[in-house]
């Protein structure tokens, strides 16, 4: 009797949970605009999320007190970069519509993300992409999903630029197969004044929207301390974005290294000067760790052994505030309503939105030769296969890529990239653009130790 009625009692708390996150309006995208499903224009106030190096969406305490806290904040949205699609999401995703807060969700983990150290794109990793949409499309407030972040950072690496669109081929036409909604696919890129421009095109570029991404996103960080539209570089970003016909926003930003941060950027992507083009941005990031980045703490820096402690940073508990920072940004986002356009008065401006030309490859600088056949599922780029390289994207496509990669980036190392127009303060992120530099540092000692062990 007892263990029907608990079983009975676990499914109606499965059921409330899933009724109370439905209860959010969805997200899409139509033409350079994000919408919700009342017909109101979207704009992103959010936060980047990942207390764990695999999945802070499975403590729902902790969730329930942070989205709380989030909600105080001003935040709308959370970008988390790793999950586990085995896991039990729905007290955390339930926590975060009761306080309006909508997800995006990268697809990838540290061993399905495509890399352009050496690109390819196989049937494992499209498996484990899969895994993720499938556990996250049950939930309304899933705003995104990625299909990478930062895979291409240099010049000599963008001809793995297609694997990206092969990706989102095969991962829209998994969507569509299964009837899911049709949740935004988007890619999240390395802020690099010599490939973004390109990069930002070629994904939207050839009139298939198939292949093509449903959103843009840059993580940039160009604007430190007293910048101005102008010298930090925002001007130049608002006039590649002209015209540009998806939705694009800001996917990491926050320079810290001028503290305390002020987030002046804020007024300008969410003010006249932005807001016709750019849809919002995502503060890096919620957790304060070694690179001081953080918006909140969970108390003092603790021993590497301590319970709950990763890094030396504990991971959970009652979230208190970064002064000032979190105020800062908290009074910023108070004062930034922009009301958009509603979306039965932009349909017409959507349907006239046209892509923008393939680019074309250019000596020592973009490789990728207009618009190239995609690569089949299971191909690995050969640069040693000199006759297609650089004009074909896909040359020398050989055989079937590795059932796993190697993470990369600031998954192993820490280091900076730079951006157009001013010093840009890139936390700990190169190949790959592996995030949470505390966490990785000691996800690598934990891979040593394991090493040693064998």
């Amino acid at each position: 009797m007892f263990s029907r009625y608990a079983t009975s009692l676990a499914a109606l708390t499965t059921f409330a949970a899933l009724q109370t996150s439905s209860a959010i309006s969805t997200i899409s995208a139509v033409g350079s605009k994000f919408f919700t499903s009342d017909g109101d224009q979207f704009f992103i106030k959010g936060v980047a999320y990942q207390l764990t190096p695999h999945d802070p969406l499975i403590d729902t305490e902790q969730c329930q007190l942070d989205s709380s806290l989030m909600k105080q904040l001003g935040a709308n949205a959370i970008r988390v970069y790793h999950v586990d699609p085995t896991g039990d999401h729905n007290g955390c995703m339930s926590a975060f519509a009761d306080a309006g807060i909508y997800l995006f969700v990268d697809l990838d983990t540290f061993t399905t993300a495509i890399y352009q150290d050496e690109p390819y794109w196989n049937e494992t990793q499209l498996n484990d992409y899969k895994k993720v949409l499938d556990e996250f499309q049950q939930y309304d407030n899933v705003a995104g999903v990625f299909v990478g972040n930062e895979v291409v950072d240099a010049a000599n690496g963008s001809d793995a630029s297609p694997y990206i669109k092969a990706a989102t081929r095969d991962v829209k036409a998994y969507r569509d197969s299964k009837g899911y909604r049709q949740i935004p696919v988007g890619y999240s890129a390395a802020d690099i004044s010599e490939l973004r421009p390109m990069l930002q095109n070629y994904l939207t570029c050839g009139g298939n929207s198939s292949e093509n991404i449903d959103f843009f996103s840059l993580n940039a960080y160009e604007w430190c301390g007293d910048a101005t539209f102008t010298t930090s570089g925002y001007s130049q970003l608002q006039a590649a974005a002209q015209n540009y016909p998806i939705p694009i926003f800001f996917s990491e930003t926050g320079c810290n290294t001028v503290p305390p941060r002020t987030f002046e950027d804020q007024a300008a992507i969410l003010g006249p000067e932005m807001d016709n083009t750019w849809s919002g941005a995502i503060i890096y990031e919620w957790l304060e760790e070694a690179n001081n980045y953080g918006l909140i703490s969970y108390g003092p820096p603790a021993a590497a052994t301590a319970t709950g402690a990763v890094g030396g940073y504990t991971r959970s508990g009652t979230p208190t505030p970064v002064s000032p920072d979190f105020t800062n940004l908290q009074n910023q986002w108070a004062t930034l309503t922009p009301s958009g356009v509603k979306l039965s008065d932009y349909s017409a401006s959507a349907s006239a939105l046209s892509a923008p030309p393939c680019p074309m490859s250019s000596a020592g600088g973009w490789l990728v030769q207009g618009n190239p056949a995609l690569p089949t599922l299971g191909q690995t780029l050969d640069r040693a296969d000199t006759t297609t390289a650089g004009s074909a994207g896909t040359a020398g496509a050989t055989g079937t890529g590795t059932g796993t990669g190697t993470a990369t980036g600031s998954a192993a190392t820490a280091s900076s990239s730079s951006a157009s127009g001013s010093t840009n303060s890139k936390p700990n992120s190169t190949s790959g653009g592996r995030e949470i530099a505390g966490m990785s540092i000691a996800l690598v000692a934990v891979m040593l130790g394991f090493v040693i062990w064998l």
